[in-house]
């Protein structure tokens, strides 16, 4: 077995509880589908979010998702001008007979901007 990791982002529309877990949840479940992921294989998981989220930690919804056994932690992304706003960021390592290269990485909403290389 490997270690992987997988990428992630999404953007928000407000600055609520309800909004930020409700969003993380969609894009971990999107993480986690596309990419196979027996959720007792997610070793840790990174959450970022830009300075104008702070209604709610994102880890929360990690943990309504049943994943109970990974590490968790959150930061705040580091502030640069002109960045995307309302833009929670996720790192998941998980251990997988996959290779870094088959890793699905899943941007959402306004956060495909981050990553046009991954667009079809």
């Amino acid at each position: 077995m490997a270690i992987c990791a997988i990428r992630g982002a999404i953007t928000i529309d407000k600055n609520t509880k309800e909004d930020i877990l409700e969003n993380t949840s969609i894009l971990l479940k999107e993480i986690i589908s596309k990419n196979n992921i027996n959720i007792d294989d997610i070793i840790s998981i990174t959450f970022t979010a830009t300075e104008d989220i702070d209604a709610a930690y994102p880890a929360v919804a990690a943990r309504s998702l049943n994943i109970t056994k990974a590490a968790l932690l959150c930061f705040q992304e580091m502030k640069v001008v002109g960045s995307l706003k309302m833009c929670i960021r996720v790192m998941l390592l998980v251990e997988t007979n996959k290779t870094q290269e088959q890793m699905n990485h899943v941007y959402l909403k306004d956060a495909v901007v981050l990553r046009p290389d991954l667009l079809n």
